[in-house]
């Protein structure tokens, strides 16, 4: 195993180069831009494995950054009065709220289905 070093800063290939043109290349911080909603397919579906029984709402296929996916997540969650998470482009609402997410969704212009029972 290789230790990183702290000033590394995501270098990737070269560790030292006598070149004095040499230009290090980094590892892309690339985060993919926010599809429009009506360009969005989000399923919706109810989840309950490795819960404790507990049932949740799924959102998965969001396409955009973290911080429209929370946002995207925290609107949904204050509408159904319940808690949740969003993170890893998929969006957690406690409980069974299947039909009022889609709903939700879909006025909001996203191209949203239910999946699953």
């Amino acid at each position: 195993m290789s230790r990183k070093n702290k000033r590394d800063k995501g270098r990737t290939g070269v560790v030292y180069s006598t070149n004095q043109d040499f230009a290090y290349e980094y590892e892309g911080g690339f985060e993919e831009e926010t599809l429009a909603p009506a360009e969005q397919n989000l399923k919706v579906m109810l989840d309950k494995k490795s819960r404790g029984g507990k049932q949740v709402t799924l959102v998965e296929g969001f396409v955009g950054t973290d911080e429209d996916l929370k946002e995207l997540g925290k609107m949904l969650k204050s509408k159904c009065g319940v808690g949740g998470t969003a993170k890893d482009g998929e969006i957690l609402i406690q409980g069974d709220f299947r039909d009022k997410v889609l709903e939700l969704l879909q006025s909001n212009g996203y191209r949203a289905k239910r999946v699953g029972g």
